[in-house]
Protein backbone atom coordinates (compact mmCIF):
# COMPACT_ATOMS: atom_id res chain seq x y z
CA UNK A 1 0.00 0.00 0.00
CA UNK A 2 2.85 2.39 0.85
CA UNK A 3 4.49 1.71 -2.51
CA UNK A 4 1.30 2.77 -4.26
CA UNK A 5 0.64 5.74 -1.97
CA UNK A 6 4.04 7.44 -2.30
CA UNK A 7 4.07 7.82 -6.11
CA UNK A 8 0.45 8.99 -6.02
CA UNK A 9 1.21 11.67 -3.44
CA UNK A 10 4.35 12.85 -5.23
CA UNK A 11 2.54 13.05 -8.53
CA UNK A 12 -0.26 15.06 -7.01
CA UNK A 13 2.14 17.47 -5.37
CA UNK A 14 4.20 17.83 -8.54
CA UNK A 15 1.30 18.53 -10.88
CA UNK A 16 -0.69 20.68 -8.42
CA UNK A 17 0.23 24.36 -9.03
CA UNK A 18 -1.57 25.44 -5.90
CA UNK A 19 1.28 24.07 -3.78
CA UNK A 20 3.76 26.52 -5.30
CA UNK A 21 3.83 28.94 -2.39
CA UNK A 22 6.31 30.00 0.23
CA UNK A 23 5.53 29.01 3.79
CA UNK A 24 8.55 30.57 5.39
CA UNK A 25 7.50 34.19 4.99
CA UNK A 26 7.96 34.82 8.66
CA UNK A 27 11.71 34.26 8.30
CA UNK A 28 11.91 36.89 5.59
CA UNK A 29 10.97 39.76 7.88
CA UNK A 30 7.18 39.54 7.88
CA UNK A 31 7.13 40.26 11.59
CA UNK A 32 9.13 43.42 11.40
CA UNK A 33 7.35 46.39 12.98
CA UNK A 34 8.78 48.84 10.44
CA UNK A 35 10.57 51.02 12.94
CA UNK A 36 8.07 50.75 15.81
CA UNK A 37 10.65 49.93 18.43
CA UNK A 38 13.29 52.49 19.19
CA UNK A 39 16.33 52.09 21.40
CA UNK A 40 15.23 52.70 24.95
CA UNK A 41 16.76 55.85 26.40
CA UNK A 42 17.97 56.12 29.97
CA UNK A 43 16.18 58.49 32.31
CA UNK A 44 18.64 61.13 33.52
CA UNK A 45 19.16 61.51 37.24
CA UNK A 46 19.52 65.29 37.16
CA UNK A 47 17.91 67.66 34.66
CA UNK A 48 15.31 66.45 32.15
CA UNK A 49 14.48 68.27 28.93
CA UNK A 50 11.33 67.92 26.86
CA UNK A 51 13.28 66.21 24.08
CA UNK A 52 14.63 63.60 26.51
CA UNK A 53 11.18 63.06 27.99
CA UNK A 54 9.70 62.47 24.54
CA UNK A 55 12.44 59.99 23.67
CA UNK A 56 11.85 58.11 26.90
CA UNK A 57 8.08 57.91 26.40
CA UNK A 58 8.17 57.00 22.71
CA UNK A 59 10.73 54.30 23.41
CA UNK A 60 9.28 52.73 26.55
CA UNK A 61 5.58 53.59 26.86
CA UNK A 62 3.66 50.33 27.45
CA UNK A 63 0.59 51.44 25.50
CA UNK A 64 2.73 52.29 22.51
CA UNK A 65 4.49 48.95 22.80
CA UNK A 66 1.12 47.20 22.87
CA UNK A 67 0.07 48.99 19.67
CA UNK A 68 3.34 47.87 18.07
CA UNK A 69 2.68 44.25 19.00
CA UNK A 70 -0.82 44.56 17.53
CA UNK A 71 0.72 45.69 14.26
CA UNK A 72 3.03 42.68 14.34
CA UNK A 73 0.07 40.38 14.92
CA UNK A 74 -1.84 41.88 11.99
CA UNK A 75 1.21 41.42 9.78
CA UNK A 76 0.95 37.69 10.52
CA UNK A 77 -2.67 37.62 9.31
CA UNK A 78 -1.43 38.56 5.83
CA UNK A 79 0.69 35.42 5.79
CA UNK A 80 -2.24 33.27 6.83
CA UNK A 81 -4.56 34.94 4.33
CA UNK A 82 -2.36 33.83 1.46
CA UNK A 83 -2.28 30.16 2.50
CA UNK A 84 -4.17 27.76 0.25
CA UNK A 85 -6.29 24.82 1.49
CA UNK A 86 -4.50 21.64 2.51
CA UNK A 87 -5.00 18.44 0.49
CA UNK A 88 -6.67 15.43 2.03
CA UNK A 89 -5.68 11.80 1.61
CA UNK A 90 -8.09 8.99 2.32
CA UNK A 91 -8.16 5.21 2.07
CA UNK A 92 -11.09 2.83 1.81
CA UNK A 93 -11.03 -0.94 2.22
CA UNK A 94 -14.00 -2.99 1.00
CA UNK A 95 -14.52 -6.56 2.17
CA UNK A 96 -12.42 -8.29 4.80
CA UNK A 97 -11.43 -11.32 2.70
CA UNK A 98 -8.16 -10.85 0.90
CA UNK A 99 -9.28 -12.62 -2.28
CA UNK A 100 -12.25 -10.27 -2.82
CA UNK A 101 -10.90 -7.13 -1.16
CA UNK A 102 -10.89 -3.73 -2.86
CA UNK A 103 -8.50 -1.02 -1.59
CA UNK A 104 -8.93 2.59 -2.64
CA UNK A 105 -6.37 5.39 -2.13
CA UNK A 106 -7.55 8.89 -2.93
CA UNK A 107 -6.09 12.40 -2.78
CA UNK A 108 -8.56 15.29 -2.54
CA UNK A 109 -7.54 18.89 -3.20
CA UNK A 110 -9.99 21.77 -2.58
CA UNK A 111 -9.67 24.56 -5.14
CA UNK A 112 -10.90 28.02 -4.14
CA UNK A 113 -12.92 29.86 -6.76
CA UNK A 114 -14.26 33.38 -6.98
CA UNK A 115 -11.08 35.17 -5.83
CA UNK A 116 -11.34 34.11 -2.19
CA UNK A 117 -7.61 34.09 -1.54
CA UNK A 118 -7.05 37.50 -3.16
CA UNK A 119 -9.96 38.95 -1.17
CA UNK A 120 -8.55 37.56 2.09
CA UNK A 121 -5.14 39.06 1.36
CA UNK A 122 -6.69 42.41 0.51
CA UNK A 123 -8.68 42.43 3.77
CA UNK A 124 -5.59 41.49 5.78
CA UNK A 125 -3.55 44.26 4.17
CA UNK A 126 -6.26 46.81 4.92
CA UNK A 127 -6.23 45.56 8.51
CA UNK A 128 -2.48 46.15 8.61
CA UNK A 129 -2.98 49.71 7.35
CA UNK A 130 -5.58 50.32 10.05
CA UNK A 131 -3.24 48.94 12.73
CA UNK A 132 -0.44 51.16 11.47
CA UNK A 133 -2.72 54.20 11.65
CA UNK A 134 -3.72 53.16 15.17
CA UNK A 135 -0.04 53.10 16.11
CA UNK A 136 0.45 56.60 14.69
CA UNK A 137 -2.59 57.87 16.59
CA UNK A 138 -1.33 56.30 19.81
CA UNK A 139 2.08 57.89 19.26
CA UNK A 140 0.41 61.30 18.87
CA UNK A 141 -1.56 60.75 22.08
CA UNK A 142 1.57 59.79 24.01
CA UNK A 143 3.43 62.80 22.68
CA UNK A 144 0.62 65.14 23.73
CA UNK A 145 0.46 63.52 27.16
CA UNK A 146 4.23 63.97 27.63
CA UNK A 147 4.10 67.63 26.61
CA UNK A 148 1.22 68.31 28.99
CA UNK A 149 2.86 66.45 31.88
CA UNK A 150 6.23 68.09 31.23
CA UNK A 151 4.88 71.62 31.42
CA UNK A 152 2.78 70.73 34.45
CA UNK A 153 6.04 69.81 36.19
CA UNK A 154 7.68 72.97 34.90
CA UNK A 155 4.79 75.11 36.17
CA UNK A 156 4.83 73.30 39.52
CA UNK A 157 8.54 74.11 39.86
CA UNK A 158 7.83 77.75 39.10
CA UNK A 159 5.01 77.75 41.63
CA UNK A 160 7.33 76.47 44.35
CA UNK A 161 9.72 79.34 43.61
CA UNK A 162 6.76 81.71 43.74
CA UNK A 163 5.59 80.34 47.05
CA UNK A 164 9.09 80.50 48.48
CA UNK A 165 9.35 84.16 47.51
CA UNK A 166 5.89 84.67 49.02
CA UNK A 167 7.11 83.17 52.27
CA UNK A 168 9.98 85.65 52.30
CA UNK A 169 7.54 88.49 51.66
CA UNK A 170 5.30 87.26 54.46
CA UNK A 171 8.30 87.06 56.79
CA UNK A 172 9.23 90.63 55.92
CA UNK A 173 5.69 91.75 56.65
CA UNK A 174 5.70 89.91 59.97
CA UNK A 175 9.03 91.48 60.91
CA UNK A 176 7.78 94.93 60.00
CA UNK A 177 4.60 94.44 62.01
CA UNK A 178 6.61 93.18 64.98
CA UNK A 179 8.84 96.27 64.89
CA UNK A 180 5.86 98.60 64.85
CA UNK A 181 4.25 96.73 67.73
CA UNK A 182 7.48 97.01 69.69
CA UNK A 183 7.62 100.72 68.93
CA UNK A 184 4.04 101.04 70.15
CA UNK A 185 2.74 102.38 66.84
CA UNK A 186 0.18 99.61 66.14
CA UNK A 187 -1.80 97.07 68.11
CA UNK A 188 -0.38 93.55 68.73
CA UNK A 189 -3.35 92.32 66.71
CA UNK A 190 -1.52 93.52 63.58
CA UNK A 191 1.40 91.23 64.37
CA UNK A 192 -0.99 88.33 64.92
CA UNK A 193 -2.57 88.95 61.52
CA UNK A 194 0.86 89.00 59.94
CA UNK A 195 1.82 85.67 61.49
CA UNK A 196 -1.49 84.12 60.39
CA UNK A 197 -0.88 85.33 56.84
CA UNK A 198 2.64 83.90 56.94
CA UNK A 199 1.30 80.53 58.15
CA UNK A 200 -1.21 80.54 55.31
CA UNK A 201 1.58 81.06 52.78
CA UNK A 202 3.52 78.18 54.32
CA UNK A 203 0.49 75.94 53.90
CA UNK A 204 0.45 76.89 50.22
CA UNK A 205 4.10 75.89 50.01
CA UNK A 206 3.23 72.42 51.31
CA UNK A 207 0.51 72.14 48.67
CA UNK A 208 2.93 73.27 45.96
CA UNK A 209 5.45 70.61 46.99
CA UNK A 210 2.73 67.94 46.87
CA UNK A 211 1.54 69.10 43.42
CA UNK A 212 5.12 68.96 42.12
CA UNK A 213 5.53 65.42 43.42
CA UNK A 214 2.30 64.31 41.71
CA UNK A 215 3.24 66.04 38.45
CA UNK A 216 6.67 64.37 38.43
CA UNK A 217 5.11 60.94 38.92
CA UNK A 218 2.63 61.55 36.10
CA UNK A 219 5.44 62.50 33.78
CA UNK A 220 7.49 59.44 34.71
CA UNK A 221 4.43 57.23 34.18
CA UNK A 222 4.43 58.12 30.47
CA UNK A 223 7.53 55.96 30.03
CA UNK A 224 6.39 53.30 32.49
CA UNK A 225 8.46 54.35 35.49
CA UNK A 226 6.71 54.08 38.89
CA UNK A 227 9.04 56.62 40.49
CA UNK A 228 10.92 59.45 38.73
CA UNK A 229 14.72 59.58 38.84
CA UNK A 230 15.11 63.09 37.42
CA UNK A 231 15.46 65.95 39.87
CA UNK A 232 13.94 68.74 37.82
CA UNK A 233 12.87 69.62 34.29
CA UNK A 234 14.35 72.38 32.22
CA UNK A 235 12.39 74.57 29.83
CA UNK A 236 11.12 78.06 29.03
CA UNK A 237 7.67 78.11 30.56
CA UNK A 238 7.08 81.80 29.84
CA UNK A 239 7.55 81.44 26.07
CA UNK A 240 4.24 80.30 24.65
CA UNK A 241 3.94 78.12 21.51
CA UNK A 242 3.30 79.78 18.19
CA UNK A 243 -0.28 80.08 17.01
CA UNK A 244 -0.85 78.91 13.40
CA UNK A 245 -3.97 80.07 11.65
CA UNK A 246 -7.07 77.93 11.93
CA UNK A 247 -7.21 77.58 8.14
CA UNK A 248 -3.71 76.14 8.12
CA UNK A 249 -4.59 73.68 10.88
CA UNK A 250 -7.77 72.60 9.09
CA UNK A 251 -5.69 71.90 5.98
CA UNK A 252 -3.41 69.60 7.99
CA UNK A 253 -6.41 67.89 9.56
CA UNK A 254 -6.85 65.72 6.45
CA UNK A 255 -3.67 63.84 7.41
CA UNK A 256 -4.50 63.46 11.10
CA UNK A 257 -3.80 59.91 12.36
CA UNK A 258 -7.23 59.52 13.97
CA UNK A 259 -8.95 60.57 10.75
CA UNK A 260 -6.76 58.29 8.63
CA UNK A 261 -7.52 55.46 11.03
CA UNK A 262 -11.26 55.97 10.53
CA UNK A 263 -10.84 56.12 6.74
CA UNK A 264 -8.76 52.95 6.71
CA UNK A 265 -11.37 51.22 8.85
CA UNK A 266 -13.92 51.94 6.11
CA UNK A 267 -11.57 50.38 3.56
CA UNK A 268 -11.03 47.37 5.80
CA UNK A 269 -14.77 46.85 6.19
CA UNK A 270 -15.22 47.07 2.43
CA UNK A 271 -12.55 44.42 1.96
CA UNK A 272 -14.21 42.17 4.55
CA UNK A 273 -17.52 42.57 2.72
CA UNK A 274 -15.79 41.45 -0.47
CA UNK A 275 -14.49 38.39 1.36
CA UNK A 276 -18.04 37.47 2.28
CA UNK A 277 -19.15 37.97 -1.32
CA UNK A 278 -16.53 35.54 -2.59
CA UNK A 279 -17.67 32.94 -0.07
CA UNK A 280 -21.02 32.77 -1.86
CA UNK A 281 -19.24 31.04 -4.75
CA UNK A 282 -18.77 27.32 -3.96
CA UNK A 283 -15.34 25.74 -4.12
CA UNK A 284 -14.41 22.72 -6.19
CA UNK A 285 -12.76 19.62 -4.77
CA UNK A 286 -10.72 17.56 -7.24
CA UNK A 287 -10.06 13.91 -6.38
CA UNK A 288 -7.35 11.68 -7.81
CA UNK A 289 -6.59 8.14 -6.73
CA UNK A 290 -6.25 4.48 -7.47
CA UNK A 291 -8.28 1.38 -6.64
CA UNK A 292 -6.85 -2.14 -6.28
CA UNK A 293 -9.37 -4.86 -7.01
CA UNK A 294 -7.99 -8.18 -5.76
CA UNK A 295 -10.85 -10.16 -7.26
CA UNK A 296 -10.14 -8.82 -10.74
CA UNK A 297 -6.42 -8.60 -10.09
CA UNK A 298 -5.88 -5.13 -11.51
CA UNK A 299 -5.60 -1.46 -10.54
CA UNK A 300 -8.15 1.16 -11.52
CA UNK A 301 -7.57 4.92 -11.75
CA UNK A 302 -10.05 7.18 -9.98
CA UNK A 303 -10.79 10.78 -10.89
CA UNK A 304 -13.58 12.82 -9.36
CA UNK A 305 -14.86 16.34 -8.81
CA UNK A 306 -17.37 17.63 -6.27
CA UNK A 307 -19.15 20.98 -6.11
CA UNK A 308 -21.47 22.08 -3.27
CA UNK A 309 -24.90 23.27 -4.36
CA UNK A 310 -25.67 26.65 -2.73
CA UNK A 311 -29.37 26.09 -2.18
CA UNK A 312 -29.84 26.96 1.50
CA UNK A 313 -26.59 28.53 2.67
CA UNK A 314 -25.52 31.31 0.34
CA UNK A 315 -23.64 33.20 3.07
CA UNK A 316 -26.34 35.83 2.94
CA UNK A 317 -26.29 36.59 6.67
CA UNK A 318 -22.54 37.14 6.87
CA UNK A 319 -22.62 39.34 3.79
CA UNK A 320 -25.43 41.48 5.19
CA UNK A 321 -23.56 41.87 8.46
CA UNK A 322 -20.39 42.95 6.63
CA UNK A 323 -22.32 45.52 4.60
CA UNK A 324 -23.98 47.01 7.69
CA UNK A 325 -20.63 47.21 9.47
CA UNK A 326 -19.27 49.06 6.45
CA UNK A 327 -22.12 51.56 6.81
CA UNK A 328 -21.27 51.87 10.49
CA UNK A 329 -17.61 52.59 9.66
CA UNK A 330 -18.70 55.35 7.24
CA UNK A 331 -20.85 56.94 9.95
CA UNK A 332 -17.97 56.72 12.41
CA UNK A 333 -15.71 58.41 9.85
CA UNK A 334 -18.17 61.29 9.56
CA UNK A 335 -18.42 61.53 13.36
CA UNK A 336 -14.62 61.52 13.64
CA UNK A 337 -14.31 64.34 11.11
CA UNK A 338 -16.80 66.45 13.06
CA UNK A 339 -15.23 65.63 16.43
CA UNK A 340 -11.66 66.35 15.35
CA UNK A 341 -12.68 69.58 13.65
CA UNK A 342 -14.44 70.71 16.82
CA UNK A 343 -11.53 69.71 19.06
CA UNK A 344 -9.07 71.49 16.80
CA UNK A 345 -11.15 74.68 16.75
CA UNK A 346 -11.59 74.63 20.53
CA UNK A 347 -7.87 74.08 21.17
CA UNK A 348 -7.00 76.87 18.73
CA UNK A 349 -9.44 79.22 20.46
CA UNK A 350 -8.05 78.32 23.90
CA UNK A 351 -4.48 78.95 22.77
CA UNK A 352 -5.51 82.26 21.21
CA UNK A 353 -7.30 83.32 24.41
CA UNK A 354 -4.32 82.26 26.51
CA UNK A 355 -1.93 84.38 24.47
CA UNK A 356 -4.18 87.41 24.95
CA UNK A 357 -4.52 86.71 28.66
CA UNK A 358 -0.75 86.31 29.05
CA UNK A 359 -0.17 89.63 27.29
CA UNK A 360 -2.55 91.34 29.71
CA UNK A 361 -0.91 89.68 32.71
CA UNK A 362 2.62 90.51 31.61
CA UNK A 363 1.96 94.10 30.55
CA UNK A 364 -0.71 95.32 32.98
CA UNK A 365 -1.76 93.04 35.84
CA UNK A 366 1.58 91.74 37.17
CA UNK A 367 3.42 95.09 37.03
CA UNK A 368 0.44 96.84 38.63
CA UNK A 369 0.10 94.24 41.40
CA UNK A 370 3.84 94.37 42.10
CA UNK A 371 3.82 98.16 42.20
CA UNK A 372 0.81 98.19 44.53
CA UNK A 373 2.44 95.70 46.88
CA UNK A 374 5.74 97.62 46.99
CA UNK A 375 3.92 100.88 47.69
CA UNK A 376 1.73 99.29 50.40
CA UNK A 377 4.73 97.69 52.11
CA UNK A 378 6.75 100.90 52.09
CA UNK A 379 3.76 102.91 53.24
CA UNK A 380 3.10 100.46 56.08
CA UNK A 381 6.70 100.74 57.24
CA UNK A 382 6.31 104.54 57.24
CA UNK A 383 2.97 104.33 59.04
CA UNK A 384 0.88 105.62 56.14
CA UNK A 385 -1.09 102.38 55.46
CA UNK A 386 -2.66 99.76 57.68
CA UNK A 387 -1.49 96.17 57.68
CA UNK A 388 -4.78 95.04 56.12
CA UNK A 389 -3.87 97.06 53.03
CA UNK A 390 -0.50 95.30 52.91
CA UNK A 391 -2.14 91.90 53.20
CA UNK A 392 -4.60 92.75 50.46
CA UNK A 393 -1.82 93.93 48.13
CA UNK A 394 0.22 90.80 48.90
CA UNK A 395 -2.76 88.54 48.25
CA UNK A 396 -3.45 90.31 44.95
CA UNK A 397 0.15 89.89 43.83
CA UNK A 398 0.24 86.18 44.69
CA UNK A 399 -3.07 85.55 42.95
CA UNK A 400 -1.85 87.35 39.82
CA UNK A 401 1.36 85.32 39.69
CA UNK A 402 -0.53 82.06 40.30
CA UNK A 403 -2.99 82.96 37.56
CA UNK A 404 -0.07 83.68 35.26
CA UNK A 405 1.37 80.19 35.80
CA UNK A 406 -2.04 78.54 35.35
CA UNK A 407 -2.57 80.46 32.12
CA UNK A 408 0.81 79.41 30.75
CA UNK A 409 0.08 75.78 31.63
CA UNK A 410 -3.29 75.99 29.91
CA UNK A 411 -1.57 77.38 26.82
CA UNK A 412 0.78 74.41 26.57
CA UNK A 413 -2.10 72.06 27.21
CA UNK A 414 -3.97 73.60 24.26
CA UNK A 415 -0.86 73.35 22.08
CA UNK A 416 -0.42 69.70 23.03
CA UNK A 417 -4.07 69.08 22.15
CA UNK A 418 -3.48 70.55 18.69
CA UNK A 419 -0.52 68.24 18.20
CA UNK A 420 -2.55 65.26 19.40
CA UNK A 421 -5.32 65.96 16.90
CA UNK A 422 -3.01 66.62 13.96
CA UNK A 423 -0.33 64.10 14.89
CA UNK A 424 2.20 66.48 13.33
CA UNK A 425 5.17 67.50 15.46
CA UNK A 426 5.72 70.59 13.29
CA UNK A 427 2.19 71.91 13.79
CA UNK A 428 3.08 73.82 16.93
CA UNK A 429 6.56 75.07 17.71
CA UNK A 430 7.43 74.62 21.37
CA UNK A 431 10.07 77.02 22.58
CA UNK A 432 11.96 74.97 25.14
CA UNK A 433 15.52 74.81 26.31
CA UNK A 434 17.27 71.95 24.43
Amino acid sequence: MRRRLLPLGLAALFFNPFFAQTVDAGRNGAYETRGVRTPRATEPAATLTLKAALELALGANPELSAAGHELEAVEATIIQAGVRPNPQISTLIEDTQRSTRSTTLQLNQPIELGGKRAARIEAAERGRDAASAELDAKRAEIRAAVITAFFNVLAAQERIQLVQSSVLLAQRATTAASRRVTAGKVSPVEETKARVAEAGVRVESFQAISELSIARKRLAATWGSPSPRFERVEGAVETLPTLPSLEELNTRLANAPSLLRAQLEVNRRKALAQVERTRRIPDVTVSLGTKRNEELGRNQAIFGISIPIPVFDRNQGNLLEALRRTDKARDELTATEVRLGSELAQAHERLNAVRQEVDALQNDILPGAQSAYDAATKGFELGKFSFLEVLDAQRTLLQAKSQYLRTLTEGYRAAAEIERVLGDTSSVTLAVTP
